[in-house]
């Protein structure tokens, strides 16, 4: 059993609650529940932070793009963008497929939950500025130019599916050695671990929180991995973290369904 913070949809406070991963059980308040007979909202959080090219996968396959002009150089500080409101979407909910793409990337991403204001930690003190874990699907319209703000890419109403729950750190052994995998209806399309970052998660914390403050309820994704799988509308995409659970969505025509957080 570990301990979770999740938002029931017809909720507007967060609960904690305990999960069974095997059984695939929640319970709150003494009453056990079958995960997949509750409605979940997107957890309380405040801002949610990207990181780019923090998996050694994904810097490899740039190549020598990353000595080409504009920057002439590896990035030496975490590469970060904002997925602002309008992307969250909750577990279960339908993504809004865009009419102007054909495809979409799935964006595995492990998210920290921060537990207070963060300015200038050191990596020695980073675990106690971290509440929890979540599941984020960091959904994007390909593209390959990392010149620009990849706003209309990345930015989309509905790209940033959020949940099901927090896992409160505490319950999460090895956060840096975590299998992910992504399906797309059900079929595995992508496997790798969080052992495979360039900065583990107290670096990549303390580094960014070196330049910026983090607040209380602010999550940051470590990373996506490399060659992220492409899906279509009418496809169901799963991610699967290893000691934090499942975070499912559907593709749907943006014409037909809206949000749902």
């Amino acid at each position: 059993m570990v301990k979770i913070y999740s938002r029931r949809q017809e909720m507007e406070q967060a609960l904690e609650a305990e999960l069974d991963l095997v059984a695939q059980t929640v319970t709150f308040q003494s009453n056990t529940y079958d995960v997949n007979e509750l409605r979940f909202a997107v957890p309380k959080i405040g801002t949610v932070y990207g990181t780019a090219l923090n998996y050694e996968g994904e810097l490899a396959n740039l190549g020598e793009k990353v000595n080409e002009a504009p920057y002439k150089n590896p990035p030496k500080a975490p590469v970060l963008y904002i997925k602002p409101r309008n992307t969250f979407c909750a577990h279960k909910a339908d993504i809004p497929f865009p009419e102007d793409s054909d495809y979409l990337q799935a964006g595995a991403a492990l998210g920290i939950v921060l537990k207070k204001q963060a300015t200038r930690v050191p990596i020695d003190h980073a675990a106690d500025y971290i509440a929890g874990f979540t599941i984020v699907n960091d959904v994007s319209i390909p593209h390959e130019s990392m010149h620009r703000p990849a706003i209309k890419q990345k930015a989309r109403d509905g790209f940033c599916p959020i949940g099901p729950w927090v896992v409160d750190a505490s319950d999460v052994d090895r956060a840096d050695d975590l299998n992910i995998h992504v399906y797309i209806n059900d079929e595995r399309r992508q496997s790798n671990s969080t052992k495979n970052l360039i900065r583990d998660i107290h670096t990549l914390l303390a580094d960014v929180t070196d330049y910026m403050t983090l607040y209380e309820g602010d999550v940051l994704l470590v990373g996506t991995p490399e060659n992220p799988p492409l899906f279509q509308a009418g496809d169901t995409v799963r991610i699967d973290i290893e000691g934090i659970g499942s975070l499912e969505n559907k593709a749907v025509a943006k014409s037909t369904k809206g949000v749902n957080v």
